[in-house]
């Protein structure tokens, strides 16, 4: 792994996407979806495909899902060029780890098994693997479950971004546990709901907010940042959050201004609702790759 690799921890999925729905099901109805799609999904190894089509080294540590949906996953990370050295088989008897994601023209949904543990432990050898000089957590709960992560990254010397992800109770200590991190990633749903409960954001680590069509703002202190969304034609929102980190985080960890990893995000948030499935985006960023920067943050 060349210089400024990105390991991205998580939760592994296989995501079964329905499309082209009128609406969202309710109890004791039906409705019918125009397409289907089956991906590996979550947001670490979504985060991890879009760090690897910009040309950064990335890699995945996570729980494979079971049987039969195990094949189909590793065939995903291999085809993205996502290195699965440190994933592992899930405990025998799990459940598959499953999310099925519904989605309208203006809203969406989903359904997940989370099964097992979401990750194996990984000691401090791994974490100073050469060239790896990042740690994505690619959902809150996941540090929550693992608070280990944060010692074993900076003990290799490693920065650390967090993702949020939908949670109807926040973790115990929420609040310190992303007062760990060097950048936290929640959309303005989940930043509202920390802000509902008395936890300040944008302190003296880095917090963006992801806003959809809307953009992005970033806050941290008393400085603040903000990018228009890109124009795009929604097709499937699944992942677009996770899209947006990896553009985020390959300028950030090339050392350019903030504004500028606010577009790159939005760029590949805007990739990614356009079509199907997380990593459906992917294609069109193959050949718009933005240029290396050397200026600070």
């Amino acid at each position: 792994m060349s210089a400024g690799g990105v390991l991205c921890a998580g939760r592994l999925y296989c995501d079964l996407v329905f499309t082209g729905l009128d609406r969202l099901p309710t109890l004791g109805t039906e409705t019918f979806a125009d397409g289907l799609g089956l991906y590996a999904g979550g947001g670490a190894f979504i985060t991890a495909a879009y760090l690897a089509a910009l040309g950064r080294p990335a890699s995945l540590a996570a729980t494979l899902p079971a049987d039969p949906f195990r094949a189909l996953v590793q065939a995903d990370l291999a085809r993205f060029g996502v290195g699965a050295d440190l994933c592992r088989a899930a405990p025998e008897g799990s459940d598959p780890q499953i999310t099925v994601a519904m989605t309208t023209a203006q809203d969406r949904a989903f359904l997940t098994r989370a099964s097992g543990p979401a990750l194996p432990r990984l000691g401090p050898d791994q974490m100073a693997a050469p060239g790896l000089r990042h740690l994505h957590i690619g959902e809150l709960r996941t540090l929550a479950d693992n608070p280990w992560l944060l010692e074993v990254a900076r003990k290799a010397g490693l920065s650390v971004s967090l993702d949020c992800g939908w949670e109807d109770d926040l973790p115990d200590k929420a609040g310190a546990l992303i007062a760990g991190v060097d950048l936290f990633l929640p959309n303005d749903a989940e930043a509202q709901r920390f802000l509902d409960q008395g936890i300040a954001l944008g302190g003296p680590m880095l917090t963006v907010i992801k806003r959809g069509a809307a953009g992005a703002v970033a806050l941290k202190g008393t400085d603040q940042w903000e990018a228009a969304g890109h124009p795009a034609r929604t097709v499937d929102t699944t992942g677009a959050g996770d899209a947006f980190n990896g553009g985020f985080l390959d300028r950030w960890l090339a050392g350019a201004p903030v504004p500028d990893c606010l577009e790159a995000g939005n760029r590949c948030g805007a990739a990614a609702v356009a079509a199907v499935g997380g990593t459906g985006g992917i294609s069109g960023l193959r050949d718009a790759r933005p240029v290396p920067v050397a200026s600070g943050v």
